[in-house]
C-alpha cells in the first residue's frame, strides 16, 4: 500500500467534518478530487474506508485504523515542519561556542543571558574542552562560533571584530611595582605571575610583552577562577595581567592597583570566528552585535 501524508490528512478531515463537501473546503480542493483520492486509496487497501449513505459520514473499521495512524503521525509531521520553518527563518538552530580566551567567560555569560531572551529556541552551549582545537572544530562543524584574539586566513571561515581591550597589570596596593606609572617586561623577572591554566601562547602578557623581550617570571602560578586570581593578588601572593573588563571595579578597591603594560599601553582585539555560510544568520548577527556592545559597558565601568 502506498500511503501519503495527503491521504491521512484527507481521512482526518472527512472524519472531523462529517462529509466530503465540508472536508474538501477544509483541504482547499474540489469535492470531486477528494472523492477520487479516497476511491484510489480504497482500491489500494481493498476495503471500504467509509460507511456510505450515513450522515454524518462515518469511518469503517479499516478507516478508523487509518485515522488512528493519522492522529499519531500528523502532529509529529506538523511539529517537524514548524522546526524546519524556524531554521529557515533563522528563529531556531544551534549555537555551540568554543573560547580561546579563558577570561572571556566574564563578559560572555552576560551576553548569552541577553541572547537567550530573544532566541529561546536556539540550542546554546559552551565547549571549553575544544579551546586548543577550536578553529579546526569550527571547520568540522563541531562548534559554530570561536572567540579568539588571533585571526587566521582560513578557507570558508570569517573573523568578525568584536571589541578592543587592554591587558593591564595587577598588583597589591602595597607591592613595590604599584608605585610605577607603567610596567615593563623586566619588572616581571623577580615576580610570581598568577595566570589562567593555559599555554603561554594563549596569554597576552607572554605574546605581547615577555616572549618578545625574552623575559621569564620567577615563577608561574596557575589558577582557574578569575576571582581567586584577584584574591591572591590582593593578598600579595603574586602579580597578574588580565583584560581591562575583568578588573573593571579595581578603581573602587583599595587592596590592589592596575597599571598599563609599557608606557603606551597594549591593545588587543577579540574576534568571533564563524563559518561564512552562518555569519549572516539572524541569530548569529544578533550574537555578534551583543558581543560588540555588552563588553564595552563593562569597560566603561572602570
Amino acid at each position: 500500500m502506498y500511503l501519503e501524508f495527503r491521504h491521512m490528512r484527507s481521512i482526518k478531515a472527512i472524519h472531523d467534518a462529517g462529509g466530503l463537501a465540508r472536508a474538501a473546503d477544509v483541504l482547499n480542493i474540489t469535492q470531486s478530487a477528494l472523492s477520487h483520492q479516497i476511491k484510489g486509496l480504497e482500491d489500494q487497501v481493498g476495503l471500504d474506508l467509509f460507511v456510505r449513505r450515513t450522515k454524518p459520514l462515518k469511518l469503517s473499521p479499516a478507516g478508523m485504523k487509518l485515522l488512528k495512524l493519522a492522529e499519531r503521525i500528523l502532529p509529529e509531521v506538523a511539529t517537524l515542519e514548524e522546526e524546519f520553518r524556524a531554521v529557515h527563518d533563522g528563529k531556531s538552530g544551534r549555537l555551540h561556542i568554543a573560547i580561546e580566551c579563558h577570561a572571556c567567560f566574564d563578559w560572555l555569560f552576560p551576553v548569552l543571558e541577553l541572547f537567550r531572551r530573544t532566541w529561546p529556541d536556539i540550542d546554546v552551549d559552551i565547549r571549553p574542552g575544544l579551546a586548543f582545537d577550536a578553529l579546526p572544530a569550527l571547520q568540522r562543524e563541531e562548534v559554530d562560533v570561536v572567540i579568539s584574539s588571533d585571526p587566521e586566513d582560513i578557507k570558508d571561515v570569517e573573523f568578525t571584530a568584536l571589541f578592543d581591550y587592554e591587558p593591564v597589570f595587577i598588583a597589591a596596593s602595597g607591592h613595590p611595582l604599584a608605585q610605577k606609572p607603567f610596567i615593563e617586561a623586566e619588572d616581571f623577572r623577580d615576580e610570581t605571575l598568577i595566570s589562567y591554566p593555559v599555554d603561554k601562547t594563549r596569554l597576552d602578557v607572554f605574546t605581547e610583552l615577555l616572549t618578545p623581550a625574552k623575559v621569564e617570571p620567577k615563577a608561574i602560578r596557575q589558577v582557574e577562577l578569575t576571582a581567586v586570581i584577584m584574591l591572591l593578588v590582593a593578598s600579595n601572593r603574586g602579580v597578574s595581567v588580565l583584560p581591562d573588563w575583568v578588573v573593571r571595579d579595581s578603581r573602587y578597591n583599595h587592596d590592589y592597583v592596575t597599571k598599563p603594560l609599557t608606557a603606551t599601553g597594549i591593545t588587543r582585539r577579540l574576534y568571533a570566528a564563524t563559518r561564512v555560510e552562518d555569519t549572516n544568520l539572524p541569530y548569529m548577527s544578533h550574537l555578534i552585535r551583543l558581543g560588540r556592545s555588552e563588553p564595552l559597558k563593562l569597560q566603561r565601568k572602570r
